[in-house]
């Protein structure tokens, strides 16, 4: 299982950039930042830095929309990161939320979704993409190479991301969610005569260790808490569109009945007072909270359900802390054991 690392793009950008490079020594895999440009500072800008002063991590939005970027300038973006660094990027890509909201418009419909993935990808991976009635390619990106993971919750979405796209971005952690959201991506994939094997899958929610005490996860929820009530923005529109009693899982969509707004210039920060109806059981079920060893067979659960990437959210008060957790106590305990010798019997 890789695991990856959301940052937000909160100046100053510098620190971003060190964090994704302590991230890097530690182990993770990937570095993901959000792409809200109102809130926070431009993702691509930062990518590149953040590609300049590492080796071998993936960057990409977690996640980008079809609607505040023309869709060839954004696969553009992308195949530039790749020729200057090595096809070391992924787009991340969903309705939009943050991005949208705080412009007063609302999230992409699933169909402009559904084409943005196909151009996005078609030129980010040095293909033809039809635009209109024009077909059109990038004569310097023949050798780019970008997969397209789609992030949803709803019924719909689940069955668009495995139709077309090479990963599913999950944003929280709860195994029985998990498992009725890979399972539903992945009948959508065999339907389309995909293999359902070849749709990556990630999970993505904020974990924070602690000591085992009592106070201590007390503590983390609070630091937590604001994950359920950006996620409850989404469940709001999967109840708004499928009704209470829906296929959709109770275990998603019953917290919100005591969600009364959102402000999004709190959005994804530790403290946020629009998160208040998110009880203590969601944010336990939504995050991973706990010692090292508890964060480690979650992990190991959540691999069993057919997880490939776990993406630490950052977004809280140990920050540094965390990636140090990660990198000594838990990525290590994640990979199987390799033996430096064996026996000539053993060998064979």
């Amino acid at each position: 299982m890789d695991i990856g690392v959301v940052l937000q793009c909160t100046p100053p950008a510098s620190r971003v950039v060190e964090l994704a490079r302590l991230a890097e020594t530690y182990g993770f895999s990937h570095v993901w930042t959000f792409d809200s440009h109102l809130l926070w500072q431009e993702p691509y800008v930062i990518y590149s830095q953040i590609l300049a002063a590492t080796r071998k991590v993936v960057v990409g939005p977690m996640v980008t929309n079809p609607a505040t970027r023309d869709w060839t300038v954004t696969a553009s973006t992308f195949a530039t990161l790749n020729e200057m660094f090595g096809n070391r990027t992924v787009c991340g890509i969903g309705r939009g939320d943050s991005a949208l909201r705080t412009l007063g418009s609302r999230p992409s419909d699933l169909a402009a979704l559904r084409e943005s993935v196909g151009v996005i990808r078609e030129l980010g991976n040095g293909r033809s993409a039809r635009i209109g009635d024009r077909v059109i390619r990038f004569p310097w990106a023949h050798a780019s190479r970008l997969p397209v993971w789609v992030a949803g919750y709803g019924p719909k979405a689940l069955d668009l991301t495995g139709e077309v796209a090479d990963g599913f971005i999950l944003q929280l952690a709860d195994p029985d969610i998990v498992a009725w959201t890979v399972a539903r991506v992945r009948a959508a994939a065999e339907r389309a005569g995909r293999d359902p094997d070849e749709v990556t899958i990630c999970v993505a929610a904020p974990a924070y260790i602690t000591d085992g005490s009592a106070a201590a996860l007390k503590h983390a929820r609070e630091q937590c808490r604001w994950f359920g009530g950006m996620v409850g923005n989404h469940v709001a529109d999967i109840v708004a569109k499928y009704g209470a009693g829906s296929e959709v899982p109770a275990a998603l969509t019953d917290y919100i009945a005591g969600r009364t707004g959102y402000d999004y210039n709190q959005h994804g920060r530790a403290g946020n007072t629009h998160a208040d109806f998110v009880p203590d059981a969601i944010v336990d079920r939504f995050c991973l909270l706990g010692t090292p060893g508890e964060q480690v067979a979650r992990l190991r659960e959540l691999r069993g359900l057919g997880v490939d990437q776990f993406a630490v959210y950052l977004q809280h008060d140990a920050k540094t802390a965390t990636l140090d957790a990660y990198g000594e106590s838990v990525i290590p305990h994640l990979a199987g054991p390799v033996t430096a010798t064996a026996s000539a019997e053993g060998q064979r």
